[in-house]
């Protein structure tokens, strides 16, 4: 097992306890790639192959809308996962773009062997199941914030939440997110920077 793949392992480990063959078995089906700042791995028309597991870097998803303006989706950075998951769970069209925002090292896994491994073994099922639970409760969040919280509080509780993200991603990127233009964005800060000083 690579260095890389054992970070899967200890990544899975926090959910379910494997055997080391089962470990081996399941780490050693990813496949390490690098991907170069504003590389794209999904783009919309095309099925999204892999479900990808972020060892060193970030990645934004986002959709255009009809008037060319772009709405992030989600954030990833390192330990976290990203796909557009409902191309890649149905094996259809993507509808987003994945792209990384710094040169990256990502672990993927292909949906064939994804779905092998889910019936070779229960834990491995139990694993996913348990991840796709969690990211269905993190869209939730998500959604009852924005339709709750005023702007500022929405960025003042990502800030909160995801300190490490703030500092790596655009400023435009986390405008897009949390549904404001840049300006306000950039105003947002410096009333905290001036609440602070």
């Amino acid at each position: 097992m690579t260095k890389n793949q054992q970070l899967i392992a200890n990544y899975i480990e926090k959910y379910v306890q494997l055997l080391p063959e089962e470990a081996e078995i399941f780490c050693t089906s990813f496949k390490e790639t690098k991907i170069k700042k504003r590389q794209f791995i999904v783009q919309p028309d095309f099925t999204a192959k892999y479900r990808n597991y972020i060892v060193d870097g970030a990645f934004r998803s986002y959709v255009v809308g009809d008037n060319g303006e772009d709405h992030t989706i989600t954030f990833a950075i390192n330990d976290w996962w990203i796909t557009d998951y409902n191309s890649y769970v149905f094996q259809q069209p993507a509808t987003m773009f994945v792209v990384a925002l710094e040169d990256s090292l990502i672990m993927q896994l292909d949906f064939k062997t994804e779905q092998e491994l889910k019936k070779m073994n229960p834990k491995f099922e139990t694993f996913f199941r348990m991840i796709a639970e969690r990211s269905v409760a993190f869209y939730q969040r998500r959604l009852i914030t924005n339709l709750t919280k005023t702007a500022e509080e929405r960025y003042q509780e990502f800030q909160e939440k995801y300190p490490a993200i703030v500092q790596r991603v655009p400023q435009y990127a986390l405008a897009s997110f949390l549904g404001m233009t840049t300006e306000y964005l950039s105003k947002l800060r410096n009333k905290r920077v001036g609440k602070k000083s």
